[in-house]
């Protein structure tokens, strides 16, 4: 990374915020999230949730008290994002692909046509 490329994202408002969002994107999406994102979602009729509830052998927890990752499913997230982001860090800084990246973003926010 040379360093116009950094002083781009230190005084580029616009660059700094497409590359967070360029980040969240390659960090997150196609993680262990997806998985645990997938599958059946409730529905409710009052909107805010408070009619849903989950049945356990234990009783039922309202699906505003019920926590929706077990502590085993947040640390292998959490393990993947890790991962994710110092390949993304990686290839930013290391690479040359860190620069054109800047340049993209300078231009235009690559995730918003991916996304739609």
């Amino acid at each position: 990374m040379d360093f116009d490329s950094l002083n781009e994202i230190q005084h580029n408002e616009a660059v700094r915020k497409r590359l967070a969002k360029l980040m969240a994107h390659d960090c997150f999406r196609n993680t262990k999230l997806e998985d645990f994102h997938s599958g059946k979602y409730p529905s409710s009729k009052t909107g805010d949730y408070s009619d849903v509830k989950v049945v356990s052998p234990f009783g039922e927890i309202p699906w505003k008290e019920l926590s929706r990752l077990s502590d085993e499913e947040m640390k292998i997230l959490m393990i993947d994002v890790v991962n994710q982001c110092y390949k993304f860090l990686s290839e930013f800084f290391v690479s040359a692909k860190g620069e054109a990246i800047i340049e993209t973003l300078k231009q235009r926010d690559p995730v918003a046509k991916r996304e739609q």
